[in-house]
């Protein structure tokens, strides 16, 4: 058994740039878990600042200066932002609270109807099992209103640490896109100098991250943007609300759609009943999500790295868990990354010595 372990560590760990590889990860890994909390707004600067680089390098194409082209591109981003979150949040947030409010009259109301089931069908349905389900539902709303009480207070306090993040990020964002090269060639100074693997690896991976964030917020504006409107066109109570959830709901591929479906179902449902017009929403939604899979998703990452849905699936769970909605978010550039890794070690040195020849 040692002898087998040995001849795997030095047949995978024989190259120093298959070791640098691995430091390298290591270390990014630990600095991610463990500061995460400290250092999200650095992340978040340096996610938008990589997708704001493609903008700036066009500007300087066309021949206009590197610091005027960051100054255009980085106001323009804080103010689409800030008419965003000042025009969207507040209908948002009367309808989360609108929905919110009406929640005990919907329980009611299913209440009502379940009561009627062991009347309806004695021979099926039980009045203790309608009674079972009925506590066992008060209880987890009970503890789910606890929840919410407790991320109101959480947000309360973490309100003055938000805006200081609002201010910290666009200056963050700015500097990284100002003196990119400054930074990265001032960062390689701390590596070793055997980082082939590194090099092909972040050269794999440069292409394939800026593609998906490119992707996902465009896939997020369109999907979001035609779900508000075609509710709205199907006079469907809290459109917009709804709308901006079916839009987030693409950030967790396959599970987001299934999730979102439940709220659009029940909103539609007390709102219409049993009728013609829950068909045409229920309908319209999965119209949507239907060009979404099969036109809209296909185009907007073609490019990327295919996968399979349960490495996918695998990765939301594992990042998700790990680094909560920004490992969601990322999920799928990271098991790209995991992909591109495993695709450049090396298996042999023969091997090795053959691919460098």
């Amino acid at each position: 058994m040692v002898r087998f372990f040995k001849e795997w560590y030095q047949r995978k760990f024989s190259d120093p740039h298959a070791v640098t590889l691995v430091v390298i990860l290591f270390t990014a890994f630990l600095a991610i878990y463990f500061l995460s909390g400290l250092l999200m707004p650095v992340f978040v600067a340096i996610a938008i600042a990589f997708l704001l680089d493609l903008p700036v390098n066009r500007l300087k194409s066309v021949g206009v200066g590197h610091g005027w082209s960051v100054t255009f591109v980085v106001s323009a981003f804080v103010g689409l932002s800030l008419v965003t979150i000042l025009g969207l949040m507040p209908v948002v947030w009367q309808q989360g609270t609108n929905l919110l409010q009406e929640v005990p009259h919907m329980f009611t109301e299913v209440k009502s109807y379940l009561m009627t089931l062991p009347e309806k069908y004695p021979d099926i349905v039980q009045a203790e099992q309608i009674e079972h389900i009925i506590g066992l539902t008060n209880d987890k709303l009970l503890e789910w209103g606890q929840v919410a009480i407790e991320a109101t207070l959480n947000s309360l306090s973490d309100m003055v640490a938000l805006i200081i993040y609002l201010i910290l990020v666009p200056i963050m964002i700015f500097f990284f896109l100002k003196d990119k090269q400054e930074l990265v060639a001032g960062f390689s100074r701390f590596l070793p100098k055997e980082r082939r693997m590194a090099s092909q690896v972040g050269k794999e991976m440069n292409q394939q991250i800026l593609n998906y964030i490119r992707g996902k917020l465009i896939e997020i504006l369109i999907i979001g943007a035609a779900s508000t409107i075609t509710f709205i066109f199907l006079d469907l109570r809290y459109s917009v609300l709804l709308g901006v959830l079916v839009g987030l709901s693409v950030l967790v591929p396959y599970v987001g759609a299934t999730l979102v479906t439940f709220p659009v179902l029940l909103v539609a449902l007390f709102q219409f009943g049993v009728s013609p017009e829950l068909g045409y929403v229920m309908l319209a939604y999965g119209i949507i999500q239907a060009l979404d899979g099969n036109l809209l998703v296909p185009l907007l990452f073609s490019e990327a790295v295919n996968l399979h849905p349960v490495t996918i699936i695998i990765a939301v769970i594992l990042f998700g868990g790990l680094w909560g909605f920004w490992g969601v978010f990322f999920a799928i550039p990271l098991a790209t990354l995991v992909k591109a890794v495993v695709n450049a070690w090396p298996t042999t040195q023969d091997e090795q010595t053959v691919t460098a020849t």
